[in-house]
């Protein structure tokens, strides 16, 4: 079957769907305050006049590039792109002003390509275990899946006080509240309003959270970071590059695992990483970390494209997103009827393999790509944020519009940016929001089926459910540690 999706993957078609989407990530993911989530959010708008193949190609495309262009203008300008460059950031910058801009640049594409490998490998071998074990799971513990993915999502982004992340993400569960009760067709907080009958989708709430919501903030802000004309050459002795191996590895493996934990998302896989990384380096070479280090640039940029596989294993075998560019995809795959979960290869055959072969072919662009665009992307961030920023304002009302062709949802998209700036004036995570929004319906029809049949069962059949009981302790320590960390603040 993976044959067979990868012969269909080299469809011509489809391959230059595939290297738009990577080279699109890539110049989105280069410019400064334009994060991949953003990114995400905002073209997925365009995936509903797309066949399936054609969305999931151009999607995983984007996801691929602009992982890694966030390291272009961390490198060149010393403006992370994306929030997961910037332990890239800190030590490529030092190696620019010595420079050594193209080899920090092509160590950065090295590492981003290997840890995009290493992500995958992991993925395809992972994926056939975790779905066997989540067959097992049935209503109860679907709607325990779901509470865990926000609440260990709201624990992990937001920082030392995980209250807010779970304030925030049960806001997006309230949210997705509003509409048609899928159960028993009830009215709920409709207040009698014809446009609330539907719902509220969550795309426009997507591109208003990380569109709108960034062009608010950043527009502003004004970038007159000199940037070089020159870079030099792009890589270092592959000798030099093949001392680094046990570190890629590492890091790959600590991208991936961290990418599988619901929440946690590329920055806190690239700084765990260089964190890690430091500590285990070589007297001589800890010496060079903070000042220059491509030791540590692999560490950082391995991590952060490993992320990638390791956060499409849950959102494909569980539901669960591994970060909020893994919700976007998800939503993009719930836009082409695609049910994500332990049925995945029983609803959907071969489509596993598709993702597989299309997220191989976006890593070989990637690497490809990240060399062609290294010297456009210098001209384009000569371009100011108040002529860049103001052209994104069409993609997101296009993009809103475009999902279910619905004025009224880019009412909801500007209210929905407007409140994720309020957010972030407030130090409140966006990320749980997104979550809570598109597992609210998973977690709202599974819990009432499952209280369903506990009506029709005495007590002793809550206790048989040993799965529901595993997950519902791993539900109470993510609560108790939250707490534990809320007090030690």
């Amino acid at each position: 079957m993976f044959i067979e999706s990868l012969l269909t993957i080299l469809n011509p078609f489809l391959l230059l769907i595939i290297l738009l989407g990577v080279s699109l990530g890539i110049i989105w993911g280069a410019l400064p305050g334009l994060s991949t989530t953003m990114a995400m959010a905002l073209l997925i708008g365009f995936t509903s006049t797309m066949t399936q193949d054609v969305a999931i190609c151009f999607m995983l495309g984007v996801y691929t590039g602009s992982v890694f262009g966030g390291a272009i203008s961390a490198i060149l300008i010393n403006i992370p792109g994306t929030p997961d460059a910037v332990p890239t950031m800190i030590e490529g910058h030092a190696l620019a002003k010595k420079g050594q801009a193209g080899t920090a640049l092509g160590t950065a594409i090295f590492g981003s390509f290997v840890g995009n490998w290493i992500g995958i490998l992991i993925l395809i071998f992972l994926m056939p275990f975790l779905i066997a074990i989540a067959l097992n799971f049935k209503s109860w513990e679907m709607f325990l899946l779901s509470v865990i993915g926000i609440s260990v999502c709201g624990t992990m982004c937001s920082g030392e006080l995980p209250i807010k992340g779970w304030i925030v993400g049960w806001i997006g569960i309230l949210i997705a509240m509003v509409g048609i009760d899928p159960i028993f067709g009830v009215e709920r907080f409709t207040f009698e309003n014809p446009n609330f009958y539907d719902g509220f989708s969550y795309v426009p709430i997507l591109i208003g959270l990380f569109g709108i919501c960034e062009i608010i903030k950043t527009l502003p802000n004004e970038n007159k970071t000199p940037i070089p004309e020159k870079i030099g050459k792009l890589f270092l002795p592959i000798k030099q590059l093949f001392n680094y191996v046990s570190t890629a590895i590492r890091s790959g493996l600590i991208g991936t695992f961290i990418g599988a934990l619901p929440g946690a998302g590329a920055n806190v896989a690239s700084f765990l990483s260089y964190d890690i990384g430091k500590r285990r380096a070589k007297p001589e070479e800890k010496l060079k970390w903070g000042k220059g280090s491509y030791e540590a640039i692999i560490s950082a940029e391995v991590a952060n494209n490993a992320n990638i596989g390791g956060s499409i294993l849950p959102t494909l075998a569980l539901g669960i997103p591994g970060n909020a560019a893994a919700a976007a995809l998800l939503a993009a795959l719930t836009m082409k009827n695609v049910v994500v979960g332990p049925t995945i290869d029983i609803d959907h055959p071969g489509l596993v393999y598709f993702i597989y072969a299309a997220l191989l072919i976006a890593n070989f662009f990637m690497y490809a790509m990240a060399i062609a665009l290294v010297k456009p992307c210098i001209k384009l961030f000569s371009l100011s944020r108040g002529f860049l920023l103001p052209l994104i304002i069409p993609v997101c009302v296009l993009g809103a519009y475009a999902a279910r062709l619905n004025l009224y949802d880019l009412w909801i998209m500007f209210f929905a940016g407007i409140f994720g700036y309020f957010l972030s004036l407030c130090k409140y995570p966006t990320a749980p929001a997104v979550l809570g929004v598109i597992l609210a319906p998973m977690a709202d029809e599974n819990l009432r089926r499952s209280l369903m049949i506990f009506s029709e069962k005495d007590i002793s059949y809550f206790f048989e459910q040993y799965v529901g009981l595993i997950l519902l302790a791993i539900f109470i320590i993510v609560i108790i540690d939250g707490l534990r960390r809320l007090k030690n603040t």
